[in-house]
């Protein structure tokens, strides 16, 4: 059976700031922004090219078991790029507040730049130049054909 991240609730003030600024400085999708119940209203964002999304929801929590997460206490998050230069040239066109990339070593995927959303929840961005050939959904869907 598979088990597959498709969607992590993201703490934040305001959803509706926290939308703004996904898809317009992120280049996030917004795929749902719905009162999906009477008083739930949950706006879903994917990143482009990606199978998992943030969740933003002033009633979400209410749904998960456990502590209510700060927010702006999310680090860490990450997305994973092919070409770290057009990135952060896309990113700083859109307006987004972005570190310069750092190669911290030669290898594929060592190669990181960072940002904060506004409430303080923390991204980084890695280089994996192998995705440009090699997309990971491709990469899944060839493990699963040869069973492993």
């Amino acid at each position: 059976m598979d088990f597959t991240l498709e969607v992590i609730p993201l703490p934040v003030t305001d959803i509706d700031r926290a939308r703004d600024f996904y898809r317009d400085k992120v280049g996030f999708h917004v795929d749902i922004d719905q009162e999906v119940m009477p008083g739930m209203r949950i706006i879903q964002l994917t990143p482009p090219g990606s199978g998992c999304s943030i969740a933003l929801g002033e009633s979400i929590w209410e749904m998960t078991p456990g502590p209510t997460p700060t927010p702006g206490s999310y680090q860490g998050l990450q997305l994973c790029v092919a070409d770290i230069k057009a990135a952060h040239a896309e990113l700083v066109e859109r307006g987004l507040d972005i570190s310069e990339p750092v190669q911290y070593a030669p290898d594929d995927g060592a190669t990181f730049m960072h940002f904060t959303d506004p409430d303080g929840n923390g991204w980084a961005i890695q280089e994996y130049r192998r995705r440009a050939t090699e997309p990971l959904h491709q990469l899944l869907a060839d493990l699963k054909r040869q069973g492993a």
